[in-house]
């Protein structure tokens, strides 16, 4: 934090306790005048967090009990220990707070749905976050979605946007008495399962540059008072380390097998010769992990080798695989591949490790692109050469149709071009419809190319949307393409297509945290969030598995471009 003013009044304190008394209803006087007594030191500092925004702090004997932020008044956890009651709180597991405390956000598959269901919300409500079995907060911040609209997304997507978490700079740094959260038994029940299958705290968190909190330096590591203690029930601990039923390897040979297995696969089924040398880094990430069965995550630092140099070292001299060359000062590149080496002639590709399947929607439903055509609408202007054939204005026609009914109306009125047939004659409707007022007295004929591209273009242009099965959905305007920039895919909804879905290939194809985020401006719409530059990878995505026509995708070009090959 960066301070820059320190004051103290009466006038404030009087203040404060009104602003607290409005924002939050709940507190009774007593519990107001325990909050903020008469006589008590309380300073009032205004503070800039590292992105800039301006904060205010509240602070009584140096332990800070408010902070204000774009005129929002929030509590900070001092304060929440005091009054657990004060805001509606969603529970997580205690691994997670690791994460919260390190600036991410809450996602909505680390969280803990009890059976009462999750706390009533309105988006942007401010809410606080504590872990199982304890109904201290650990964190406080505001809802990214309502509490509906929550469920409504399958509890996937970011669920509360942390301004301010046990252990951050506000708590232990600037201010505070670094006390540890107070041990409070959580009476409510929940349920035994996690709202997705896996609770990896690093695929639930994505990490967010706004907000109050600055990372602390401390290694947040260390025990936590009244927290420590609990760990997750035996029958829920889903950590990526656990073994298999009857496997009684530990997690590092469970994961050095599959790294081994992943490895085999890509060279017998991804690699071909004409793309050597290749990346090392881009052999994992687009080979390797397209390789990992489904249900499983490749982790190289949770294996033996630690780096995966050191296990294409391996593979090089123990195995006699491959062949690795830096051909660029500290770039290596997989420059040869012995494919008649026994062990991978031998490799046979299990169907678990089938991973690169069709992808399906819901119910296993494959999916099927829909066909897309251009139709135009009659509007008041050309109305008059559409009435002949009783089309009036909002009638869709086809362009076939627009061509047909103009050839009837222009030779029904006989306009053809007595000395061209290639030119038709401008009669005063046609005028009228066709021609700008610069144009009166000027153009007296056109060919019949211009004449068609004149009328269409005087149209309301439309497109014609047909999904397998469905009836037709005709809208006006453009068609969006799907839009692909650096690490956000956006209009998929357009196309037929489950974002959630869309979002769970791509986790399993690159292995990166990908989360669904609102559509700004947009109802009922949402965007795909991946981390990192993943263009090539949700090209492929798009044009090969789901077959959409490359006209209908937009930011391809985008894509990293690959270095020149030596």
């Amino acid at each position: 934090f960066n301070i820059v003013a320190l004051r103290t009044k009466s006038e404030l304190r009087r203040k404060l306790k009104a602003d607290i008394s409005a924002a939050f209803p709940v507190l009774t006087a007593d519990e107001l005048f325990e909050l903020v007594p008469n006589k008590e030191e309380l300073n009032v500092v205004k503070v800039y967090a590292h992105k800039g925004d301006a904060v205010t702090l509240y602070v009584l004997n140096k332990t800070p009990l408010f902070f204000e932020l774009d005129k929002h008044l929030y509590p900070t956890v001092y304060v929440l220990w005091r009054f657990p009651a004060l805001l509606p709180a969603f529970t997580t597991w205690p691994p997670v707070l690791q994460k919260l405390t390190g600036g991410a956000d809450l996602m909505l598959p680390g969280v803990v749905v009890p059976l009462t269901g999750l706390p009533h919300v309105n988006q942007g409500d401010c809410c606080a976050v504590k872990v199982s079995n304890n109904r201290a907060p650990v964190a406080v911040g505001t809802a990214a979605l309502s509490s509906t609209e929550m469920q409504g997304s399958g509890m996937k997507g970011r669920g509360v946007c942390i301004l301010h978490s046990y252990m951050d700079t506000l708590w232990s740094v600037a201010f505070g008495d670094k006390s540890g959260p107070p041990s409070l038994p959580d009476s409510v029940e929940t349920e035994g399962d996690m709202n997705e299958s896996e609770c990896d705290p690093e695929n639930e968190m994505q990490k967010e540059d706004g907000g109050v909190e600055v990372q602390c330096q401390e290694v947040i590591d260390q025990a936590c008072t009244g927290v420590a203690e609990l760990n997750l029930p035996d029958h829920i601990q889903q950590d990526d380390e656990k073994t298999t039923d009857g496997d009684q390897r530990s997690p590092q040979e469970l994961m050095d097998a599959l790294l081994f297995q992943c490895f085999l696969h890509a060279l017998k089924t991804k690699v071909k010769k004409s793309e050597l040398p290749l990346l090392t880094s881009t052999f994992l990430r687009n080979h390797m992990f397209a390789c990992c069965p489904n249900g499983k995550q490749l982790d190289i630092k949770k294996s033996s080798y630690k780096k995966l140099s050191k296990f294409l070292q391996t593979m090089q001299q123990q195995h006699s695989l491959i062949r690795v060359k830096e051909l660029t000062k500290g770039v290596e590149s997989l420059v040869e591949v012995d494919w008649k080496n026994p062990e991978l002639r031998s490799f046979c590709v299990s169907e678990e490790a089938i991973c690169d399947a069709e992808p399906v929607q819901e119910g296993d439903v494959p999916y099927h692109p829909p066909e897309i055509t251009t139709v135009y609408s009659v509007c008041p202007r050309v109305e008059p050469l559409f009435l002949d054939a009783q089309k009036r204005k909002g009638a869709v026609l086809q362009p076939a149709e627009v061509r047909s009914i103009i050839t009837d109306y222009v030779k029904k009125n006989e306009l053809v071009a007595e000395n061209n047939k290639n030119y038709v004659m401008i009669n005063p409707t046609l005028c009228d419809c066709l021609l700008e007022k610069y144009e009166y007295h000027d153009v007296e004929s056109m060919k019949w190319d211009d004449l068609f591209g004149r009328t269409m273009s005087k149209m309301q242009e439309c497109y014609q949307i047909v999904f397998p099965g469905q009836e037709p959905m005709i809208k006006k305007g453009h068609l969006d393409p799907i839009d692909i920039s650096v690490t956000l895919i956006k209009n998929l909804e357009l196309y037929g297509f489950d974002p959630a879905v869309v979002s769970t290939a791509l986790q399993h194809r690159v292995q990166a945290s990908s989360v669904l985020q609102p559509l700004p401006g947009a109802k009922d719409r949402v965007l795909v969030q991946i981390q990192g530059n993943q263009i090539h990878q949700v090209g492929n995505l798009l044009l090969d598995h789901y077959k959409v026509p490359r006209k209908f995708i937009q930011g391809l070009e985008k894509a990293p471009k690959g270095g020149k090959k030596k």
